[in-house]
C-alpha cells in the first residue's frame, strides 16, 4: 500500500510538471523575446516607425541626474495605483529628510471622471502642505505618473492610455500637469510649482543615481511592470527640438515595455492562462507583457493553474473549494508567503489554503502549491531579466546599477537571486540590481530640484 501511495505521488508530480511545461522558458526561447524586444525598442525610437511601434520608447526629457549639490523643500506626488503618496523632501547635499503620506483612491475615482479624480488629488496636496504649514512657500513639485505619458517636454505629457484598473473619463489625450495645475487652481489655496512630470520607473532611476552614480537603468516590478533607461540623445529622435538641449549626450527613455507582446509579437510563448487572464482584464490585447509579470495578475495566474489542476483531479483529491473558482480571489502575496516557507515546512501555505477553504491538505499538496507558484514567479523573474539583459546588451557598458522598485521584487523571497543569476546568463556586461529604498518619490522631488536648479 505504501509503495502504491509513493508511486502515486511521484506521477502526480510528473503530471503537474507536464501541465506546468509551458510556463518553463529555456534560454533559447528568452534570447529570441530580447531579440523580439530590441527591435521594438528601436521602432519606438526611430521617428519614422514610433506611431505605430508597440514598445514605446517615450523620451522625458530628462537629461540631468542628480550630483549632490541639490538644497531646499520638494514636493512629490506619486500616482500609480491605488493609493498615491505625498512627500515632502528636504534637501542638502547628502543630507535628506523626507515626510510623507499616502492617500487612497476608491474605486468610484478609478473609474469616475478626470475632474473628480484630479480634484481629489489636489485636496489631498493641500492638506498635506498646510499641515506642514508651508502653504505660503512656492513648492517645486515633482509629479510621478505612472501610466504611458507622451511627452512633449519636461512639465507636458499626454495620457496614451489608462493601466491598472484606472479608466477616468476626459484624460485620455490631455496633458496631466494642465489638468493637476487647474485643480490646484480652482482651489487657490497653496503655491505649488510643477516642474517635471515623469513616471515611477524614472523616479525609481533618479533615487537610486542619488546613492550610486552608475545607475542607468530603472526598473518596476509592482502592480504593474515598466523599465527606463540612459539613451544617446541623438538617438530619442521624437523628441520636440526646442524643449531640450542637444549638446547634453543623454536622455532618459521610458519604454513602457508593459505593452510588449501586442499584436502576437510573443504569441510563441503566451499560454492558455496568458489567454485567460487577458480576456477577464478590463484592456484585452493589451499590455500582455506586464500580464505575464506583474503583481497585479500573478496570483491570478496561480489560481488558474491550481484551478486546472483541480479539475485534472491532480491536487486536493479533485476538489475544489469555491473561494478557490473565484477570479481574484487567490491573491500575489500568497505566491510570496507560500514560498517564504523553509523548505518541507507548509505552515503559510496550509494558513493560506485554510482562508480559501481547504483543511487537512496533504504535504504532497501542499508542495505541488508551492511548485506552482515558484514556477508562476521563476517566469516573471526571467520574463524581467530578459528585457534587463536586452537593455544591458544595447548600452553595451559594464557595471551599470539597475534600480529597482515595485512590491513583487520587494516582496517575493527569491525574485532578486532569480534575476541575477538569469541576467548573467542572458549577457556579458558587469551590472548589479539595488533596490530602491524610497521608490518614486524621492526621484520625483529629484527630478524637481535638478529641473529647478537648472532653470
Amino acid at each position: 500500500m505504501k509503495t502504491s501511495t509513493l508511486l502515486s505521488s511521484a506521477l502526480i508530480k510528473q503530471e503537474i510538471r507536464d501541465a506546468c511545461k509551458d510556463l518553463v522558458l529555456p534560454d533559447d526561447q528568452l534570447r529570441l523575446l530580447m531579440q523580439k524586444f530590441i527591435d521594438e525598442v528601436n521602432k519606438g525610437l526611430a521617428k519614422a516607425t514610433h506611431d505605430d511601434a508597440i514598445v514605446k520608447c517615450f523620451t522625458t526629457y530628462v537629461q540631468d541626474l542628480p550630483d549632490g549639490t541639490e538644497k531646499g523643500n520638494f514636493l512629490a506626488l506619486d500616482l500609480g495605483g491605488t493609493n498615491f503618496r505625498v512627500l515632502l523632501i528636504t534637501l542638502d547635499g547628502q543630507n535628506f529628510d523626507m515626510k510623507s503620506k499616502i492617500y487612497a483612491i476608491p474605486q468610484s475615482l478609478m473609474l469616475g471622471t478626470g475632474t473628480q479624480l484630479f480634484d481629489h488629488i489636489a485636496q489631498c496636496l493641500a492638506l498635506f502642505v498646510k499641515d506642514l504649514k508651508l502653504q505660503n512657500e512656492v513648492l517645486p513639485l515633482g509629479f510621478t505618473f505612472s501610466f504611458p505619458l507622451s511627452q512633449h517636454g519636461l512639465t507636458e505629457g499626454y495620457l496614451v492610455r489608462w493601466t491598472k484598473g484606472f479608466n477616468c473619463s476626459g484624460v485620455i489625450g490631455e496633458d496631466v500637469v494642465a489638468l493637476l495645475e487647474e485643480a490646484i487652481n480652482r482651489r487657490n489655496d497653496v503655491k505649488i510649482d510643477v516642474c517635471a512630470i515623469l513616471n515611477d520607473t524614472i523616479g525609481t532611476l533618479m533615487s537610486c543615481a542619488w546613492k550610486n552614480q552608475n545607475c542607468r537603468i530603472g526598473l518596476i516590478v509592482g502592480t504593474g511592470s515598466n523599465a527606463c533607461y540612459v539613451e544617446k540623445t541623438k538617438n530619442a529622435q521624437c523628441a520636440i527640438p526646442g524643449n531640450f538641449s542637444e549638446k547634453k549626450p543623454h536622455m532618459l527613455i521610458n519604454t513602457e515595455w508593459g505593452a510588449f507582446g501586442e499584436r502576437g509579437v510573443l504569441d510563441f510563448i503566451i499560454t492558455e492562462f496568458d489567454r485567460a487572464i487577458d480576456e477577464n482584464s478590463i484592456n484585452p490585447t493589451k499590455q500582455l507583457f506586464e500580464k505575464m509579470i506583474s503583481g497585479m495578475y500573478m496570483g491570478e495566474l496561480t489560481r488558474l493553474v491550481l484551478e486546472k489542476l483541480v479539475n485534472a483531479g491532480l491536487l486536493f483529491g479533485g476538489k475544489c473549494p469555491g473561494d478557490l473558482r473565484k477570479r481574484g480571489k487567490f491573491f500575489t502575496k500568497y505566491v510570496s508567503e507560500i514560498e517564504n516557507d523553509p523548505k518541507g515546512r507548509y505552515t503559510n501555505c496550509r494558513e493560506i489554503l485554510a482562508e480559501l477553504g481547504l483543511r487537512n491538505v496533504s504535504d504532497q499538496d501542499c508542495e505541488n502549491v508551492r511548485y506552482v507558484c515558484s514556477i508562476v514567479s521563476r517566469r516573471a523573474a526571467h520574463l524581467v531579466s530578459a528585457g534587463i539583459a536586452a537593455l544591458l546588451n544595447k548600452m553595451g557598458e559594464d557595471n551599470v546599477t539597475v534600480g529597482i522598485d515595485g512590491s513583487v521584487y520587494r516582496f517575493h523571497p527569491h525574485f532578486h537571486d532569480l534575476m541575477t543569476a538569469k541576467i548573467s546568463e542572458l549577457q556579458p556586461y558587469k551590472f548589479d540590481l539595488m533596490l530602491s529604498e524610497d521608490g518614486s518619490g524621492r526621484g520625483a522631488a529629484l527630478v524637481a530640484a535638478v529641473a529647478s536648479q537648472r532653470r
